[in-house]
């Protein structure tokens, strides 16, 4: 079909729908000459869910301007941002991404012949690549850097330099890949604007940036792999698509945030050119829109209700949902889905008690469940000077609720947004008659009088990030420990401060994957 355009036709396919674009005057001048070359990258990290039907559907709009099309699956990239996909698991989720997302094309009909698809760590582990790398960053400073992933990388309290990376790997794709053009999301502008900046620098070409709009999820917020609520899974089940979409934020006749719209909009359209709003006689029967424009303007005046508008998306997303949940129907790719993506309370349940001594008296440190947190708001006890009430990021739905005695021996600033070490399978317990959730693990020194100090996890830790002692780090917590079992007191008394200042249990390391659970200057102390 692209041959059949003028290159304005074209242009009108390419930029449709797009938030933003980088160097719009080079997209004509090389139209006039030739067809475009553009590549769409995806870090394959959390599992795929509909808000991708969005590039889909550009890619679909990209293919009928007869633009050369790259997808990069971007194992490396995965790695890199704070280990989303860990190592392990980084060529099994490179798998389910390739099928996945080729499942995703052929359920809105794009010929898969027509796209060319590669692997980051088909080319980035070579030696020019790897050059490259080293070239790039003795120019980029730390600065630009961290703000040039912002948006896209994992921010935590300290970063780690695979996430400064990160950046300049995207950069260099554009080179290495042989485009014109990257297209993404508006999130990725700031890597966007970094790569206009810094490959020049090298010797190479300015390239053209394509920029989707980010798409809000079902709760009106960014659509995202990590929150459940804001998003519909590929494989989900109908039943779990209708309610989904039931509990969607779309006020009635608000066109702002509404995740409903805007996949009408993004998805649906593009690939349709129409939407039919599906509704009962008495309310007007059905009717189709053959604009977008149109059908925002009935429903911010109220002609289309929200239940009606819910009812229309579910019929049309289930019939682009089928083809890919008949496909991972088979035993295959259902074992794909299962390695790849395991369930971690299943994992906990297969395990249990696995690490227990067959003694029931005996305990173990992989019995305690200790966990990186960050102290979101700290203020005093309501009925207590002596104590802190303080919520604390566990890495959970909703922080917890935790107690202290700290008054008199940290400053309530000192905790603020503090990465802190606790233990979170304590019995919950009421203190004042506020419930704890939690104790903060601190060191303590010996004598009068007595300094405590909070544990610190190593730099880069994030919260929910799990401690274990050395050589304890297969076992699975208890569920939670019961008081008169008096589990984490027998454990407690072999834990102590090292005279580096390292917290260990029988002078083994407590620690976390980044390093070694730590604290200021107490050597020596206990640890509660």
């Amino acid at each position: 079909m692209g041959d059949e355009l003028t290159p304005r036709e074209k242009c009108h396919l390419i930029t449709r729908n797009l938030q933003e674009i980088l160097g719009e005057e080079k997209l004509m001048t090389v139209l006039k000459e030739r067809d475009l070359k553009v590549y769409w990258g995806t870090a394959t990290t959390g599992k795929p869910h509909v808000a991708y039907f969005v590039p889909m559907s550009k890619i679909a709009d990209f293919l009928k301007a007869g633009c050369e099309v790259t997808i990069l699956f971007a194992d490396l990239h995965a790695y890199l941002d704070n280990m989303k996909a860990p190592w392990e698991l980084l060529e099994l989720r490179t798998q389910y991404y390739e099928t996945v997302i080729k499942a995703m094309l052929e359920s809105i009909g794009v010929p898969l012949d027509k796209l060319k698809f590669i692997r980051g760590t088909d080319y980035q582990l070579s030696k020019e690549y790897t050059l490259d790398v080293y070239r790039l960053s003795s120019l980029v400073t730390q600065h630009d850097a961290k703000k040039a992933g912002a948006e896209v990388v994992k921010q935590v309290e300290h970063p780690l330099l695979s996430g400064l990376l990160y950046p300049g790997l995207q950069a260099l794709d554009e080179e290495y890949l042989k485009v014109d053009a990257q297209f993404g999301g508006v999130d990725q502008r700031k890597i966007f604007t970094f790569a206009e900046k810094y490959l020049p620098s090298l010797g190479y070409a300015k390239r053209l940036h394509l920029m989707n709009p980010m798409v809000p999820g079902l709760t009106g917020t960014k659509m995202s792999s990590s929150e459940e609520e804001s998003k519909i899974d590929l494989l989900d089940r109908k039943e779990d698509v209708k309610k989904k979409l039931k509990k969607a934020f779309c006020e009635p006749g608000n066109v702002e945030n509404n995740g409903i719209l805007s996949f009408i909009k993004h998805v649906l359209f593009p690939l349709k050119s129409e939407f039919v709003i599906l509704r009962d006689t008495k309310w007007g029967g059905n009717k189709t829109y053959t604009t977008y424009e149109e059908l925002e303007k009935d429903f911010a005046t109220e002609v289309v209700h929200p239940g009606d508008l819910k009812n229309s998306v579910e019929v049309a997303l289930n019939k682009l949902l089928d083809p890919i949940r008949e496909k991972f129907n088979t035993p295959g790719l259902k074992k794909l889905t299962s390695t790849a993506y395991p369930d971690p309370s299943k994992a906990k349940a297969s395990v249990k008690n696995s690490t227990k001594n067959s003694n029931p008296e005996d305990v173990v440190p992989s019995q305690l469940d200790i966990r990186v947190g960050r102290v979101i708001s700290v203020d005093k006890h309501p009925d207590a000077d002596s104590l802190y009430l303080e919520k604390i990021d566990v890495g959970e739905p909703e922080p917890r609720t935790v107690i202290s005695g700290l008054v008199q021996f940290v400053p309530k600033e000192q905790l603020q947004d503090r990465m802190v070490v606790l233990l979170c399978n304590l019995k919950p317990q009421k203190m004042r008659g506020v419930e704890s959730q939690g104790m903060l693990l601190c060191a303590s020194s010996m004598g009068e009088p007595r300094q405590v100090e909070l544990l610190d996890p190593p730099a880069g830790s994030y919260p929910g990030d799990r401690v274990y002692v050395e050589g304890y780090e297969s076992g699975q917590p208890d569920d939670e420990l019961k008081p008169k079992k008096r589990v984490f007191e027998k454990l407690q008394a072999d834990f102590r401060i090292s005279e580096d200042c390292v917290a260990q249990w029988k002078q083994k390391n407590v620690m976390t994957k980044l390093g070694n659970v730590s604290c200021k200057t107490l050597k020596g102390g206990t640890i509660s």
